[in-house]
Formats: C-alpha cells, structure tokens, sequence
C-alpha cells in the first residue's frame, strides 16, 4: 500500500514535471492522484484538501517572504548594491583574481541585506561583468563564480528560505536559524573564494590593480547605512522589538527610504517593484497551497514512516544516513527549485534528522545550504540562469568553471553537515539551542 503511494506520487510528479506542467499544479495533481488510488472517497479528500490549502497559507509568519523579497529588489534597484560593491573592492584589495574575489565578498555582503541568491545573481552579475570584461577576464569564468557565490545570500541572514523552512518544520526558532546562517554562509563563500582565487592564478589574472576613484573613507561612509539594515533586522529580532514578519516590513521600509535618499529610486520604480514582488509572493504561496495537500496526503499514506524505516534500515549511523540524504538531496536540487524541494522533503527528512539527535536549526542549515547549491547546477538552477543571462554567456562555457568551484561548495556542505557546531555554535552563545554539538 505505502510502496504503491510512493510509486504513484513520486512518479506521477516527476512525469508531470518533465512534461513541463507547472510544479505547483504537478505537485497539486500527484496528491489528487495519490490520495484516490490510496482509496480516499473524492468528495472528502475535496473538503479536505480545500482546508488543507487554506490553514497552510493562514499564517502572519508567511508574510515575511514577500516583505524580505520586496527588501532585495528594493536593494538591488536603490543603488544599495552598487555601494557595496565598493566597499567589497576595497576590503578585498591586491590579490589574484581580486575582481572574482571582490565578486565572492559582494555576494555575501547583498545576501546579508537582501537574503536572495538570484537577486544577488542578477545585481552583482550586471555590476562586475563589465568591469571584469575591461580587465581582460574570461567572461565564463567571472560568471560562474558570480553564479557560485550567490548561494551563500540564502544563507547569511535575513533569508527567505530559512523562514519557509521554519514555517514547514513547524515553528523552528528563525532568530536561531539566522544567527547559525552567519557562520554557515562564510564557511561557504570562504570555500568558493579560495578556488576562485586559485583558478584566477592558473588563468593569470594575478597582477590586477584597483582602479578606484573614490576616496576610501567616501566609499565607508556611503555603504555603512547599507550595511546597518542588517543590524537594524537581526538586533531587532534578538532584542524583541519585532519578530520575522515585521523585521522585514522594517526593512523594506529602510531600504526604501535609503533608495529615496541615494536618489536612486522613484515613484514609478516602487510601483514596478511591488508588482514584481506580488508576481513572485503568489507563486510561492500557491507553491505552499499545493504542498500542504502533498504533506496531508503523505501523512494519511504513511509515506514519510516508510521512508524513513527504509533509511534506517540501510545503517544506524548517523554519518552515513547524513551522507545518503545529502546526496539525495544534491540531486534532487538539480530539478527542484529550492521552495518546492524544501516544502516536500522537510516533511520526509526532519523526522529522521531528529531521530539520530540532530538539531532542527543545524538540519536546516544544511537541508538550505544542500538545496543553495542546486541552484547553481542544470537542469533546473536558477542562479545558473540568471547568471548566465546577466553574464550574456552560455552554460556550455560556464560548466568548465563551475565544475570545481562545485566541488569545493560541497566539501563547504559536509563541514556544516557532520561539524555541528559551525551552524549551531552562534545560536548556542545567543541561548538560541541547549548545544552546539550532537543531541
């Protein structure tokens, strides 16, 4: 019975989606499918799938996603990442490749304020392209460590994602899963620095000078109040001033103004970006309307206990059930995008990450990061798209590039995955979780 609703769910989704059926609809019709050939009467599973639809978007948390997603394309069209470009040239200064590595570092500064990895693609792609076309770099090679570096933005909070993991595991602290982001994200932008900085010498960009006009404490005092958002949401997160949801009304709200000051941003400009947000707020949220029938679905089918039984019979080791959902997950993530992939597999793998003492904050984190790097990889990557687009370059080219800074990404994700306390150490000093090692 359960191995028949596995079948028929999984199968009947990945049909639809090669098919090209939009993932939300494929996810919706995979459900129907299943809960009628597991013998649910129709005009129940109707009621309840309608109750399902509405108790999962009945949320004050969802809000945050939309505000925090309004946030980065406020940051992106302000003129916010252009002063932190800035600032990333200056601090990275002399070293090989220091336009790729100013790239890394302005990646991760764009994620602490906007927590968006394709937002980041896409402004710091348009941003450092021509300048490193100018200085003689090989187009493919600045896009994709652009492309690689974008992930660590889902990772360094504020973070959209880590909010809808919260959401989906039930109410996670996301003051604690944000403060574990922090250490996460520099383990993984440190990583896609060093082999870019390592292939930048093989390509001999190794005698780059730094061409700023600018004085170095003019590019300080403009890109400071950018970098105060980030004080501004998380010290109000742990104070208590404001939780999730409004820390990111706060921050749309800064940013704004920021925008209006830098003289960057219009009347006409916020009307375009809130249509742009809505767009992609009420995808994801028919994204989570679909996935709170699969969820209800797999619970009646008993889905995620059979999984899990069959995971655990495999080995009791910890590390090696670690290693087995990372590489399913790595996978996955190369035809999921990131919200569908979190919305049906927390419901699987949490259960068993709890079972062998891990952490929900460090399972997150990782679970996040997994899927961040799916992101960069075909079929499906979105920050591999974007990059590629905002680069003018194909993926054919990238690919040669991406291979290794790749490798190292996932070298990053088995550090955070089997060392607990890169993830869990900086909530644990906040009093955020009971320790920073195995439960």
């Amino acid at each position: 019975m359960v191995g028949q609703s596995i079948i028929v769910l999984f199968g009947s989704f990945f049909v639809l989606l090669l098919a090209g059926v939009p993932i939300s609809a494929g996810i919706g019709i995979a459900s129907v499918l299943t809960a009628l050939s597991a013998g649910m009467p129709a005009d129940v599973f109707s009621l309840t799938a309608a109750q399902r639809c509405f108790s999962g978007l009945d949320s004050f948390s969802l809000l945050a996603l939309p505000f925090f997603s309004l946030g980065g394309n406020i940051m992106n069209k302000g003129g916010i990442a252009k002063r932190l470009v800035r600032l990333a040239r200056l601090l990275v200064g002399r070293i090989p490749g220091y336009l790729a590595a100013t790239n890394v570092l302005a990646n991760m500064f764009f994620g602490a304020v906007s927590g968006s990895s394709v937002a980041a693609t896409s402004a710091m792609g348009s941003i450092l392209s021509p300048l490193e076309k100018d200085e003689g770099y090989d187009p493919n090679y600045s896009a994709a460590v652009n492309i690689c570096s974008a992930p660590t933005g889902i990772l360094i909070p504020p973070s959209g994602p880590l909010i809808l993991f919260s959401i989906t595991a039930g109410g996670v602290s996301v003051a604690a899963l944000f403060m574990g982001g922090y250490l996460t994200g520099l383990v993984l932008g440190i990583c896609v620095a060093v082999m870019a900085v390592i292939l930048a010498r093989r390509l001999g960009y190794s005698r780059s000078e730094v061409k700023e006009e600018m004085p170095a404490w003019k590019i300080w005092v403009e890109a400071l109040p950018s970098l105060f958002a980030v004080i501004l949401v998380m010290g109000g997160i742990l104070v208590g001033w404001f939780n999730a949801t409004e820390a990111g009304i706060v921050m749309c709200l800064y940013c704004g103004v920021l925008g209006f000051v830098y003289k960057e941003l219009n009347i006409k400009d916020l009307y375009q970006l809130l249509a742009d947000t809505m767009k992609s707020s009420a995808t994801i949220l028919f994204l989570i309307a679909a996935s709170s029938i699969m969820s209800y679905v797999m619970s009646f089918t008993g889905i995620p206990a059979a999984i899990s039984a069959a995971l655990m019979s495999i080995s009791t080791n910890r590390y090696v059930i670690l290693l087995i959902m990372n590489v399913f997950l790595l996978v996955m993530g190369m035809f999921l995008d990131l919200t569908p992939a979190v919305l049906i597999f927390v419901p699987i793998f949490l259960p068993i990450a709890r079972s062998i003492g891990m952490s929900d904050v460090h399972f997150g984190l990782m679970m996040i990061m997994n899927l961040g790097i799916g992101s960069v990889t075909p079929p499906v990557g979105s920050c591999l798209f974007v990059g590629c687009g905002v680069a003018k370059v194909k993926i054919e080219g990238v690919t040669k590039y991406i291979v290794p800074i790749f490798a190292t990404m996932v070298i990053a994700l088995f550090l955070v995955t089997f060392i607990p306390a890169i993830s869990l150490i900086v909530p644990y000093l906040f009093k955020m979780v009971p320790t920073f090692w195995w439960g």
